[in-house]
């Protein structure tokens, strides 16, 4: 290689045409996948703990899909949020074929059925002690039995219009099951994104009020998502669901486990996507808003790093607005 001044790397960056067509990466409103909270109400609910996003009704849901549309987004990703009295310590509410997913995915297919629907597989937003699965009378989490009620909850939400079945409960065997279950139900073309690793983080108390489970949680959920000291073991994980027939991986949160996503890439060589966690969302704004970083950078910053890592695509809560940034 030539040295200085032969070479001057500064020469491509002098202007922005020539760093543009110098970019090795490259991030659009297609690689973005909008996370939405449903509520049961009528009127819009702002989420105190993630400021600029709220919990919507279902006719909101159906607005914010229109709006994911004419940005570019290609996909978003459903999570309710359960009314108290309907949640049980068997997560029953997840098997309804009439529960408040259900009802939004069906609203969605029918007025906005060029954006993907991604949902959500796990018990905690049903479940009265705010586990992703069934607990024994020891409070653990039981393996098996929850895995066959997760198989009934992707064939509920499959029935309804899901495209994407995504869990995120991180039970052995789950996804070979629920693969099983949707070639039998006639679904062989509804695709599941695997949370393959998602980790037991500090990151995801915004998420949980969200949701409404953050006081009901008993414990912690470190019995079954992965330690973050680890890396090989997540490794694994994928390898595992990959095997058992998901067509694409998650992992979670984003940006502390960046180096994950990178190992997996490499590895597997299969679509990886990595969920900017509520935590992730809330520092940002937090951020901005005492005037420590300016938004808009940070926004599409902590974006491109995902993408330059291998990522096919984001779920953020920043879509919509990362989105108008990429396309004015």
């Amino acid at each position: 290689m030539s040295s200085y001044p032969a070479v001057r790397l500064r020469r491509t960056r002098a202007s922005a045409w020539s760093r543009r067509l110098h970019a090795e990466t490259v991030l659009t409103p297609a690689d973005l996948i909008w996370p939405l909270f449903i509520t049961a109400g009528e009127a819009e609910e702002p989420i105190a703990s993630l400021p600029g996003v709220s919990r919507w009704s279902i006719a909101g849901i159906v607005e914010r899909a229109r709006e994911a549309r004419d940005l570019g987004i290609p996909c978003v990703a459903l999570f309710p949020n359960t009314p108290p009295e309907l949640k049980s310590d068997d997560g029953q509410e997840a098997l309804n074929p009439d529960n408040l997913m259900c009802r939004a995915i069906r609203a969605l297919k029918d007025g906005v059925p060029e954006v993907g629907v991604l949902t959500d597989v796990a018990l905690d937003p049903y479940t009265t002690h705010g586990h992703d699965g069934l607990v024994d009378m020891a409070g653990y989490v039981v393996n098996d039995t929850t895995a066959d009620m997760l198989v009934r909850q992707a064939r509920n939400q499959a029935a309804a219009g899901a495209d994407i079945i995504a869990p995120s409960d991180m039970m052995d065997g789950r996804i070979g099951l629920i693969r099983s279950a949707l070639e039998s139900d006639g679904h062989p073309n509804v695709q599941i994104m695997s949370y393959a690793a998602k980790y037991a983080s500090g990151f995801y108390g915004p998420f949980r009020d969200a949701v409404g489970s953050r006081g009901l949680l008993k414990g912690d959920k470190k019995t079954y998502q992965m330690d973050p000291a680890n890396a090989e073991e997540a490794l694994r994980e994928v390898a595992l669901d990959l095997a058992e027939g998901a067509d694409s991986v998650m992992v979670k949160p984003g940006l502390p486990y960046l180096d994950i996503v990178v190992r997996v890439k490499e590895r597997f060589g299969v679509p990886v996507f990595a969920y900017q966690v509520s935590g992730e969302y809330a520092m940002i704004e937090a951020s901005a808003a005492a005037g420590a970083g300016e938004r808009d950078g940070l926004v599409l910053e902590t974006l491109m790093a995902f993408k330059r890592a291998g990522c096919s695509g984001v779920l953020t809560y920043h879509a919509a607005h990362a989105a108008r940034l990429l396309t004015r």
